[in-house]
């Protein structure tokens, strides 16, 4: 999920910060079990405004579609960054990954102009991203760079959510005053139907498949906010998952935040705040990074979705695991690769920071089996995983 690749050198430059410790960062899960909060609600319109602060931060829409009959995999995303309230830019991405011919392997990113943000839509020079009044559909429609042209048409299944009041982790010593967040909200589960134009190689892409819609917010540098991430997005024919995970560095105790949600075609079945993801069978490679050659996702019961239900966060229970091997890596991104080599330096050296993304498309397994439940699921369905390391 780290897309901040894109958002110019100040996002990623600075110096370590001082140890904090755990009572500087107020997380999400903090918020639900101190505010005596709902676990979870279901968003609005209005929550997928563009929040737009003035100070540095990079946010982001991204669409993880899969289409399982002809096993295209990918991400739209556009990305809008602000860097140190002076300058502001907007970049559109694509991923393509066929997962039945791996050599089919597309990626573009793509400067856009004269960009305006209105409420939840997004509108640049050739490009819109926009919701229907009636909190939907969403509709995607580019032809800012000639050789991807997209036209997908994004239909809500499940419904949207968002954790706790607004999905955001706080950091500073005083949570009514922050000096940085993290907020993630959600369409997990959505219809997409469309096709991507590839002019390069004169393909015409159909995708009639399933989309997680998730918006974000990074209000601080990325090496300031955390040292790594799990994310993690499924799709079978029945279900659909999503776990993102992030661990602060020292700085902030090596605070883990993990939000996870399963639903399927008309309902959300869990969202939960204290889900577990194990990496197994570790390699250090040539980089110095640990990399998992397979990887589980556990989910543990929080509360099902059911606003007159009172909220049991103590409850600890896997009720659904996903899992498989890391076979198929799409591509590991060197972060810092454009980043000119004094900046690198000081970054590398001061910070202890060597950003890598780690993308992996895969068969995974879901599994869920509830222990009041005598009927165990299990489906097959395409994971894409994205396991990044910052600093140690």
């Amino acid at each position: 999920m780290l897309k901040w690749v894109q958002s110019g050198l100040s996002a990623v430059a600075g110096t370590a910060e001082p140890e904090y410790g755990r009572e500087a960062i107020y997380t999400v899960a903090d918020s639900i079990n101190q505010e005596q909060l709902p676990i979870y609600r279901e968003t609005t319109i209005d929550d997928f405004n563009w929040q737009s602060p003035s100070y540095t931060n990079v946010e982001t829409q991204t669409f993880y579609f899969t289409d399982l009959a002809n096993g295209l995999v990918g991400f739209l995303q556009v990305i809008h960054s602000n860097v140190m309230g002076v300058h502001t830019t907007a970049q559109f991405t694509c991923r393509i990954f066929n997962t039945k011919d791996p050599s089919q392997n597309i990626w573009h990113s793509t400067k856009l102009d004269n960009f305006e943000i209105k409420q939840s839509n997004f509108y640049a020079d050739n490009f819109k991203i926009e919701f229907d009044e009636n909190n939907q559909q969403i509709i995607i429609d580019s032809t800012v760079n000639e050789d991807l042209i997209v036209d997908f048409k994004i239909s809500k299944l499940a419904p949207g959510i968002i954790f706790g009041k607004d999905g955001t982790t706080l950091y500073g010593d005083d949570k009514n005053e922050p000096w940085g967040s993290m907020r993630h909200l959600f369409w997990p589960r959505c219809k997409v139907v469309g096709n991507i134009v590839n002019s390069e190689t004169k393909e015409v892409l159909d995708i009639n498949g399933y989309t997680m819609f998730v918006m974000a917010l990074q209000g601080m540098k990325p090496h300031h906010a955390a040292k790594a991430w799990n994310f993690m997005n499924f799709h079978s024919e029945n279900y659909s998952a999503v776990t993102m995970e992030f661990t602060t560095p020292p700085s902030y105790a090596n605070t883990k935040v993990n939000i996870g949600i399963i639903s399927t075609n008309d309902k959300v079945l869990y969202a939960t705040i204290n889900n577990e993801v194990v990496h197994k069978d570790s390699v250090v490679d040539e980089i110095g990074w640990s990399i998992p050659k397979a990887i589980e996702f556990n989910y543990v019961k929080d509360k099902k979705f059911d606003s007159s239900t009172p909220p049991t966060v103590t409850e600890e229970e896997v009720v659904e695991e996903i899992s498989g091997d890391l076979t198929t890596l799409v591509e590991r991104v060197d972060v810092m690769a454009e980043i000119p080599q004094f900046v690198k330096n000081i970054v590398s050296g001061v910070a202890g920071t060597k950003p890598y993304i780690y993308q992996y498309c895969n068969e995974f397994n879901i599994t869920i089996n509830e222990s009041n439940e005598t009927n165990e699921v299990n489906e097959k369905g395409i994971g894409f995983t994205e396991v990044t390391f910052i600093s140690e």
